[in-house]
């Protein structure tokens, strides 16, 4: 193993997509500043993922975590999101760990698909078909936000409910392109099944980065 590799490992180097301060526009977090790293990767692949260039991790350059970190502090929000791809990937205990030993609050977007590495203030679980998570991770979540591209869709929610903490917050969240089709189904449904919220992208609707 060369010396990037054991870098890689250990979490000192990451692949990043892009990162950047904005508003959280969708989730229990909605209308929160914070600063978000997208790390590239993912063996998941949705269909109507909207960051597609990041599924390939060589695309993307291997970046210091301790570069990123010093612009994470640099930010006024005090908050990440660490999201994907697939950011369980990745070791992540060396980021999380120098973060959290300066009181940034961090927040993790998962599909659950791998292990999970760091420490988190809030588990955003967004389970997919296609790679279900790991059993281990639904204990851990504080939110689970099934993304909902038919009516079918709840039916898998309703699965993966079952799995959770019963403090874990339930949300819907139409696929955006088809929401329109979809919308009053859904309203129906958490009317009727009111454990449940919609998540709303809110952020394309104010064209917010």
């Amino acid at each position: 193993m060369n010396r990037i590799e054991e870098l890689e490992k250990e979490g000192r180097l990451l692949p990043i997509v892009e990162e950047f301060y904005s508003i959280q526009g969708e989730g229990a977090h909605t209308g929160k500043a914070a600063y978000f790293l997208r790390i590239g990767g993912c063996d998941v692949c949705c269909n109507w993922c909207d960051v597609k260039e990041s599924w390939n991790a060589k695309q993307h350059p291997l970046l210091d975590v301790d570069d990123i970190i010093l612009r994470i502090f640099a930010n006024p929000s005090k908050s990440v999101i660490i999201t994907g791809g697939e950011p369980l990937k990745y070791n992540l205990d060396y980021l999380c760990g120098k973060l959290k030993d300066n009181d940034i609050q961090t927040y993790l977007e998962t599909s659950g698909s791998a292990k999970l590495s760091g420490v988190w203030d809030w588990i955003c679980l967004s389970p997919k078909k296609e790679l279900p998570p790991l059993k281990s991770i639904y204990s851990r979540a504080d939110e689970l936000k099934v993304v909902i591209e038919n009516i079918e869709d709840i039916k898998w929610a309703e699965y993966n409910a079952q799995f959770v903490n019963k403090e874990c917050l339930l949300y819907l969240q139409p696929e955006w392109l088809v929401r329109d089709a979809i919308n009053e189904e859904l309203i129906n449904f958490v009317l009727e099944n009111p454990k449940w919220m919609i998540s709303v992208q809110t952020h394309k609707y104010l064209k917010i980065p």
